[in-house]
């Protein structure tokens, strides 16, 4: 799909991958939707976008609130009438241990990880299939692909967008949709120190392996290359990618390396 004055929504947009894929995109010369909940942030990176030329507009909303997600995407139909790329990229993470987490908390990572760009897909998805064509992209994981410790909520809702995705690809083929699953190892990001812990607070400190992690801007990079060449998983990050194909064609290596993972 070329690129150039196509509608490109991103939500996840105030930091992080998110930021990085608009100021991409800005380059590519597209029109640019930035949503996130954080509204000051979401403002720094609309004006960022403007001073590289861009056409931008920011939508703030809220994943975890239908409403919010209705509203943003009248606002959103209203101007365009369409969204030619969505990227489904915003989201939390988990630090706690499973015997200490609240189903609360459960819920509020599937709420946001999961239902809310479930909502946001399916209120965009009647426009798309209306012009015969469309790109959805989503942002997983690799503990999409695998369990790992202190992430048990965190990887079920990255396990479900899998699921709920890959089944999207095929029942919208005959629709000229498209749909790239966003496969993310270690991106330096603030991903960590968002991340909820067992009381529902931030966990406020950088992961060390998220630290060396690629940047985001690299992330950037390889995702929308995957996205051009209308490719069906994209794997992003540095050796621990590995992981995913250590957990396919040699499960007891998977086992023995996460087995050490310190989670206490």
């Amino acid at each position: 799909m070329e690129i150039k004055d196509k509608i490109v929504w991103i939500t996840g947009a105030s930091s992080g991958i998110g930021e990085a894929l608009a100021y991409a995109y800005a380059r590519e010369k597209a029109k640019i939707i930035i949503s996130s909940n954080q509204v000051e942030e979401l403002e720094t990176v609309r004006k960022k976008c403007l001073e590289m030329n861009a056409d931008v507009i920011a939508v703030a909303f809220d994943l975890i609130s239908q409403e919010s997600i209705k509203q943003a995407v009248g606002q959103v139909l209203n101007k365009y009438g369409k969204v030619d790329l969505l990227i489904n990229n915003g989201g939390i993470s988990q630090r706690s241990l499973i015997r200490e987490t609240p189903l609360d908390i459960d819920r509020k990572l599937m709420d946001v990880n999961y239902f809310g760009g479930v909502y946001l897909t399916k209120l965009i998805l009647p426009s798309m299939i209306k012009q015969k064509q469309g790109h959805i992209a989503v942002t997983s994981s690799i503990v999409g692909k695998f369990g790992f410790p202190l992430r048990s909520a965190y990887s079920a809702s990255k396990h479900a967008i899998l699921g709920f995705y890959e089944t999207l690809r095929f029942e919208e083929e005959e629709n000229n949709i498209k749909v790239t699953i966003i496969i993310p190892g270690r991106v330096k990001t603030n991903i960590s120190i968002n991340a909820v812990t067992k009381d529902g607070q931030t966990y406020g400190k950088m992961d060390e392996g998220q630290n060396d992690g690629i940047s985001a801007e690299a992330s950037a990079r390889i995702i929308i290359k995957a996205i051009k060449r209308n490719k069906k998983e994209v794997l992003v990050g540095g050796k621990e990618l590995l992981m995913v194909h250590f957990r396919r064609f040699i499960p007891i290596l998977f086992n023995k390396l996460t087995s050490k993972i310190k989670h206490t």
